[in-house]
């Protein structure tokens, strides 16, 4: 655990040491400047104002890979529509657990949001970063029907999915999604639900707003254009700090970092370092990095014809972030509509990495569950083979499944983020393959990175509270600390899935503050 801060945090401190190297000793450094860094530097705050923070961040600019709009479902993963956090057993039920879960978890983050947007932390109008856009599941084909039946019927026992809507009706689904109605063959067995409580989120334009407002607190600093290169722990009795060294890269100039905290929230670079910190808890992690890419319409006259978020079923074989959706977004301002996202392979960890990640990071005490992992994941990898020699033909026939009317003139192709699922090891199978996050911390809770993909954005919050309490045990305990996080996070520690009542007074309060209107998309 963190040693505790309750004697006052150590003011940040700069000097210079014996070969003119400057040396800071900030108490957390935070590494990557996505939503994770900027939800846990805004929480640390919170609970401790006088901590001094530095952010490196080795683009030019912050939210610039994973959280980015383009790079980012968006969805807000609420569980309304993925179909892959609903799998149907054996008997034919449906096991809503990891869906539950899941919408527990983004009802906390609108908490956070809230508060933010409440107390005035985040001082732009909610709708540059969070709009109401029906979420909806559709399907074709009897068995496909009788899934999404089942389903239906499971998720509406629990109080996080009132409201769901379910039809077969032509007529109805006409009505509810005209442009993948339109065309479609009048004796096709189709279905979908609909959930109007669903949200758009623009996870970069959050990020940039909490970034902003970090850097006018006092004892926060943003440092961009600057790569983490080295870092380890002191290991004495009397200093556990860590050693990071840092270059800046437009000047080449190094710097040397000491701190009592480190969080890796770098995307698909945080695997690299996690290896770099030489703990214990590392070994035997690897990634895999995925690809993506998505169709995006450039004709106003289809973009308006479509208001929602549409989700699918998965492709046999294909990772989680490949189901396919047709999706209604805000970005930059302007509405728009994109289809995919098409899978790929690269041995990239970042959109802007090095082909050099992925062999870099095989390492002697992973190599075992990575090598494990390829060979117990043969259809994925077929799978990904099959999307990387797709044709825009092939792309256009796939987007014609969910808008049979799909002109090839109406639809351009845009690259999509970059994922690095979880490789980890098992004692039975030797290495296995995960497609959600993880929260890799030492024993002494002086480091923590986060690895994995999706849900990623959409839990940010519970996933950093889940941070905090593990690494900083005993000052979450305290009183002060409880008391911020409830303020924060109204239903923490409580279920909603089990309080019916709890559920439906917190969605009305974030969709209150948030200014949500359920069912529209909110114009400009």
């Amino acid at each position: 655990m963190v040693s505790s801060y309750s004697e006052g945090a150590r003011k940040k401190t700069m000097f210079t040491d014996k070969k003119d190297i400057q040396v800071t000793e900030p108490d957390v450094v935070l590494i990557g400047a996505g939503i994770m860094s900027a939800t846990l530097g805004i929480m640390l705050k919170q609970l401790q104002p006088n901590l001094t923070i530095e952010i490196y961040e080795r683009l030019g600019e912050v939210a610039a890979e994973s959280s980015d709009a383009w790079n980012n479902a968006g969805t807000g993963h609420s569980a309304f529509c993925e179909l892959n956090y609903t799998p149907q057993k054996p008997d034919g039920s449906v096991d809503i657990t990891k869906a539950d879960v899941i919408a527990e978890w983004f009802e906390q983050s609108r908490q956070f949001w809230a508060f933010l947007v409440k107390s005035g932390i985040i001082k732009s109008p909610p709708k540059d970063f969070i709009n109401s856009v029906p979420h909806m599941s559709f399907v074709w084909g009897q068995d496909n029907v009788n899934f999404l039946r089942t389903r239906y019927e499971a998720m509406i026992t629990s109080p996080l999915f009132q409201g769901m809507q379910y039809s077969e009706d032509p007529q109805q689904l006409a009505q509810w999604m005209p442009l993948i109605m339109a065309g479609r063959a009048q004796d096709e067995k189709v279905a979908a639900t609909k959930m109007d409580a669903g949200t758009d989120v623009n996870f970069g334009c959050l990020t940039r707003f909490m970034f902003k407002e970090l850097q006018a607190m006092e004892g926060v600093t943003l440092y961009l254009n600057h790569e983490v290169r080295k870092l380890r722990q002191k290991d004495t009795e009397s200093d556990k700090r860590w050693r990071i060294r840092v270059k800046d890269i437009n000047t080449d100039e190094k710097k040397r970092v000491r701190a009592k905290f480190v969080f890796i929230g770098a995307g698909g670079g945080s695997l690299p370092l996690l290896l770099a910190s030489g703990i214990p808890e590392a070994d035997g992690f690897g990634g895999f990095p995925v690809s993506g890419q998505w169709l995006k319409c450039t004709n106003p006259e289809v973009i308006a014809m479509h208001s929602a978020k549409v989700y699918g079923k998965a492709s046999v074989g294909s990772p989680p972030m490949s189901v396919p959706h047709l999706d209604t977004r805000m970005i930059n301002g302007k509405r728009a509509l994109l289809f995919g996202p098409y899978a790929g392979f690269t041995t990239k960890f970042l959109k802007k990495g090095s082909f050099f990640d992925l062999p870099f990071s095989i390492k002697v005490n992973n190599l075992r569950p990575m090598l494990a992992a390829g060979y117990t994941n043969i259809p994925l990898t077929k799978y990904l083979i099959g999307q990387v020699m797709q044709s825009p033909e092939d792309r256009v026939a796939a987007l014609r499944e969910y808008v049979p009317t799909a002109r090839p003139e109406d639809w351009e192709l845009e690259m999509a983020g970059q994922r690095v699922q979880v490789i980890k090891k098992d004692k039975d199978k030797g290495g296995v393959l995960e497609f959600g996050t993880e929260v890799v911390a030492s024993a002494d809770g002086s480091i923590a990175a986060l690895l994995g993909a999706s849900p990623g954005a959409s839990t940010a919050v519970s996933i950093m509270v889940d941070l905090i309490q593990r690494c900083f045990p005993v000052q979450a305990k305290s009183p002060e600390w409880q008391a911020k996080f409830k303020e924060m996070i109204p239903s923490l520690g409580i279920s909603l899935s089990d309080d019916p009542q709890l559920c439906q007074e917190m969605r009305a309060y974030t969709a209150e503050v948030l200014q949500l209107k359920e069912g529209q998309l909110v114009q400009r």
